[in-house]
């Protein structure tokens, strides 16, 4: 069904003037206006793929480690590393769902309105494993991990048979609820203070998952290219975020600024919907395979 007031077409510079609730229908009108998109994804993207969100309607409340506890205090590493153990076991068996697919087509397929780029706040890997190639991932990749001291970058799933090792006692269990688990591999563990965390190879330094912390900046250069993708694009399409916190919330601002169309899909309210042109409360995974 229609909504009572119409999508404005083919004007530019865009100037929405109120939020429309629409349907996929006014959506998949809209992009069809447009030269290029540019689309910005959250954790709702990979939650019909078992993958827990942060703030969604089915999100358990839980405290982050925020950054300056983790390198300030090896108990709160030892802490962190143990359930991560557990949380990783979890998350390696998630596989990309049909919002994931949806949006690797459109980038590989003739579309007559050209996909910019993915910016996405996830750190769970499923776009790569769909097959998107023009990707920011914004808040990095728990496939990896760094040393806080050398900088090397490793594979997380060399990490993993030696914390195995190193904690025999410990079997990572495979059965993990939302309540349990959350999108960066962070699984909720009791038993943790003779947790035995090891060194970089290299250098013997403290190896951190290869992603952004609560406190800790998002860096630079990832943020100048997803804001020259919005720049070159006609229109931002919102999947799968709440946009709480600032680092995807500015994109969203940016576009409405300069008079570009904002598309937004995500179930439950976003810090974003007074910014929407066409707001569709739904699961991606549903909406974007029939947007495309």
């Amino acid at each position: 069904m229609k909504p009572v007031v119409s999508v404005r077409h083919a004007t530019r510079p865009w100037q929405p003037t109120e939020v429309l609730r629409g349907d996929v229908e006014d959506a998949r009108e809209l992009l069809e206006e447009l030269d290029g998109v540019v689309v910005l994804t959250g954790a709702g993207m990979s939650t019909d793929s078992g993958v827990p969100d942060y703030r969604g309607p089915n999100a358990q409340r839980a405290t982050p480690m925020m950054y300056a506890e983790f390198v300030g205090d090896e108990a709160n590493r030892r802490r962190y590393w143990a359930r991560n153990y557990q949380g990783w076991a979890h998350l390696g068996q998630a596989d990309p769902n049909a919002g994931h697919r949806a949006l690797a087509h459109w980038e590989a397929m003739d579309h007559p309105t050209r996909l910019v780029g993915l910016v996405t706040q996830n750190v769970d890997g499923l776009h790569e494993a769909a097959g998107s190639q023009r990707l920011i991932t914004l808040h990095g990749r728990s496939a990896e991990v760094i040393c806080l001291l050398c900088g090397q970058i490793t594979a997380r799933t060399d990490l993993q048979p030696r914390l195995a090792a190193l904690n025999p006692e410990i079997q990572p269990r495979r059965d993990m609820g939302h309540a349990e688990l959350r999108p960066d591999a962070d699984a909720v563990v009791d038993e943790w203070q003779d947790f035995v965390v090891p060194e970089c190879l290299n250098c013997g330094g403290v190896l951190k998952p290869h992603v952004v912390f609560f406190g800790e900046p998002v860096p630079r250069q990832r943020v100048e290219e997803a804001f020259a993708w919005c720049d070159e694009a006609d229109a931002l399409l919102v999947a799968g975020s709440s946009l709480t916190v600032m680092s995807g919330l500015r994109f969203a601002r940016h576009m409405h600024r300069r008079g570009k169309p904002v598309i937004v899909v995500n179930r439950g309210a976003t810090r974003a919907d007074e910014l929407a042109t066409i707001r569709l409360d739904a699961s991606t995974s549903e909406v974007l395979p029939a947007l495309l």
